[in-house]
Order: structure tokens, then sequence, then C-alpha cells
């Protein structure tokens, strides 16, 4: 009998070398097929869609950067009884993110930063962090889910210097706290999607841009993670990837879910109206200017683009170059839409809502 334990014991080890072995090949990378067709969202719903989120009143510049720095996609939640900023910050290094914080969505205060330049790593002079798994029903908490028993965000990193240079990938970080301005911890199997990878379609085989993940709850394309991001091939689009455990990420579909066709697609955030999906998001050059719009869906993967009045667009001196790169919420009674404008105060952080703020506050 000790002989058969014994010689049990021993086939069991080899076979655990043998999982363990470095010569084992990782499994192949491989793009899950979508649906090839999915229901269109009516007219008459898009139009109702715009109804619910426009913001024609330009309250004005909330956010600035310290002298000779430039701020940039904001994207804003709730914990506890305070409002929050993650903001992303440009020197001429590269990109870091910080932190700001609320009582009234209006007035912010600048805390700190959560994510800096690193030192000799691929995301050493580019960390630009975006708030993941966010409560994302329309005028819901606003408040960050956990995984893991920790926050998480979605991170644009790389190591070429300069503003958005070299080649960017997508990496994840977390932390106990994310009101607390200390250095989020790095995920250790960074990055997560990179335009090198094998299965990296054509429209993401140059550069990665900005990430937003959500929890699906209801796992409407079999996977309870879903990250949208945009990317660039021979433009900017925007497509997606799925995940099981939010750190092993497979891209989803042959195509982008938004494409129009040249220019800039990008900076994707998405909220929840009843049974339809609405992804914000921003274009640039297949139009004029640079400017806010969204697109709505029924299943994720399958958009319909509205194709109306732009929700933001250069109308002041601030924005009068660019406005866009949504962060959109909707707060008692209130639309609030966060973009980035750049015009005579350079690149900030402005607001427009759906009330006359502005009336309201003086």
């Amino acid at each position: 009998m000790n002989q058969f334990i014994q010689r049990l014991v021993g086939f069991s080890l080899l076979l655990l070398c043998g999982a363990c072995s470095p010569e084992r090949q990782p499994e192949a990378r491989t793009v899950l097929p979508s649906e090839p067709t999915g229901e269109a969202v009516p007219a008459r719903v898009m139009a109702d869609i715009y109804e619910a989120i426009k913001t024609p009143f330009k309250y004005g510049v909330v956010l600035k950067g310290e002298p000779g720095k430039m701020v940039d996609s904001p994207s804003v939640f709730r914990h506890g009884a305070k409002w929050y900023m993650l903001y992303i910050i440009f020197d001429g290094r590269g990109y870091e993110t910080a932190l700001a914080e609320s009582d009234d969505l209006l007035t912010w205060n600048k805390l700190g930063k959560v994510l800096e330049f690193n030192q000799d790593t691929w995301d050493a002079n580019q960390a630009a962090g975006y708030i993941a798994l966010q409560d994302n029903q329309w005028r819901g908490s606003y408040e960050l889910n956990k995984h893991r028993d920790e926050y998480w965000m979605s991170y644009l990193g790389g190591n070429s210097t300069g503003y958005e240079e070299g080649t960017l990938s997508i990496g994840l970080a977390s932390t106990d706290d994310p009101t607390v301005v200390k250095p989020w911890t790095r995920f250790a199997g960074n990055p997560v999607l990179t335009p090198k990878q094998e299965d990296a379609r054509a429209f993401e085989d140059v550069t990665l841009y900005k990430s937003h993940i959500m929890k699906d709850a209801s796992e409407t394309l079999g996977f309870p993670y879903v990250m949208f991001y945009n990317a660039k091939g021979e433009h900017e689009s925007i497509g997606m990837a799925v995940s099981n455990d939010m750190i092993t990420w497979r891209r989803y579909g042959s195509e982008p879910v938004i494409d129009n066709g040249s220019g800039i697609s990008g900076d994707p955030q998405i909220t929840k109206i009843g049974d339809v999906w609405v992804m914000f998001y921003f274009g640039a050059f297949w139009q004029p200017n640079a400017f806010d719009t969204f697109a709505c869906s029924y299943d994720l993967a399958h958009w319909t683009k509205w194709t109306g009045p732009n929700l933001i667009e250069p109308s002041e001196t601030w924005d009068k170059q660019y406005a866009h790169k949504p962060w959109v919420i909707a707060h008692d009674d209130v639309v609030y839409h966060f973009y980035n404008a750049v015009g005579d105060e350079g690149r900030v952080i402005a607001l427009a809502t759906s009330k006359d703020l502005k009336a309201t506050v003086q």
C-alpha cells in the first residue's frame, strides 16, 4: 500500500511539474465572434433619449491645470456624501492621473495625483486613468462597485514621452479607497490589452486609447465585464472586449462597434436608460471640429448612431477649438455633461447642464 501511495504521489508531482513547465505554450489569443446582426434602436426612441440627455446650457470651466499643465478626460463618481473626479494631467512629458472632489458638482478642489510616472516600465511616461465598474444606471447612485474587495481603474499606458506618443496599451490599477490621494496599485499582469497582441484587429493595430470598463449583471454577451475603448488603425474607432474575471480580456467582434469612416470616434462612456444602453462618445474631423454625440443599443454589440444635433460642440471662447471627451451623469433633476474644452483658457475641463445653473448660482 505504501509503495502504491508513493507511486501515486510521484505521478501527481509529475503532472504538476508538466503543468508548470516553462516550455508550456500559453493559450493562443483569439477574437470572439459577434452576432452578425442586432436590433436597431428606432428613430423615435433615439429622439426620446436625446431629449433626456441633452445639455444646452454651458456652465463654464470647472477645473484648470497648474501653470504650464493641461487637464483632460474627466470621469466623475459618487462616494459617501461627496463627488469625485479622476482626471488626467499633461505636462509635456506625458499623462498622469489626479483626483478632485466636490460637494455640488460645480466647484471642484484638486486633491493630488493617484497614478504617476513610473521608471523603466512599459508605462513609465504615460498613465492616464479612468474609473471602472461604476453604477451605470441613469439617475443611479454613480458609486463605484468593488471587484476582489478593491476599486478599479483602467488606464492608458506607454513609455514614450510626448502627447500620446509611441505605442499605448491598456492597464489596470486598484485601491482600497478611491477618495484618498495615494498611489493606486498597478496590476502585475499589465498591460492587459496591447495593439501588438496576435488577436489585435486591423482597426486597433497602431495604438490604444481611453477605455471604459462596466459590469453587466445580466451578462448580455455571456460575460459579466465589458470594456469599450478607442483605438487607431487607419483612423480611430471604438472596439470592445469581454472578461469573466476583470483581469483576462478577450476581444469581441472582428469590427469596431462605432466607426464613422475617418477622423476620430473615441472616449466611450456607457449608461443605461430603461432597456436601452447609451454610449456617449466624441467625434472629430469626420464632421467639422470636435464634439460629443451618442449611440444606442439593446445588446451592447450593435449600436445605432445618433444623427441629430450634437450634445456638445464649440460655441464659447473656452471651447472654441474643441468641445469633446464626455462624462455625463443625471443627479436629482439635472443632467451634468463634463467635457474637455480647448480654447482661450488652454486645455481645461468644462461643464454643460440641462438647466441654466448659472442663473441659479448667481
